[in-house]
């Protein structure tokens, strides 16, 4: 088999892309969802919700470190078709603010969430449910 100088350097190029991936997930950037929600990234603070029938659950952290939430605020705006329904999420933990109530969620409901944490301006931030 006779090896060409792009196929060379297609090979190299390869390996050093494959090689360099475990550099740009390295620890704290990983913004996957860690309580089974969906999470969307404002200012470099992580903020997962966790969208349940009975309640609406927000985690918030900063390169993975829990964010204390004390003396925060969190309004969510539940569209779901042509409904529109409007919860106030409370301080519930050292990084965690929840909502009780009947709450449509689900494929495509949308949560438009804005939060305002101490010593800091709002947040808004857009969910798509699955």
């Amino acid at each position: 088999m006779k090896l060409t100088l792009f196929s060379l350097y297609a090979a190299a190029g390869l390996a050093a892309a494959l090689n360099a991936a475990p550099v740009f997930a390295g620890a704290g950037h990983d913004h996957g969802p860690k309580y089974g929600g969906v999470v969307r990234e404002v200012r470099n603070v992580a903020y997962e919700l966790v969208a349940k029938p009975d309640s609406l659950t927000l985690y918030v952290s900063d390169h993975g470190k829990p964010v204390a939430i004390q003396g925060a605020q969190a309004e969510a705006v539940i569209y779901a078709g042509n409904q529109k329904t409007t919860a106030t999420l409370e301080p519930a933990g050292e990084n965690r603010m929840i909502a009780q109530g009947s709450f449509k969620v689900g494929v495509g409901v949308r949560v438009v969430l804005t939060t305002t944490l101490p010593g800091k301006p709002p947040a808004k931030a857009t969910f798509n449910l699955k």
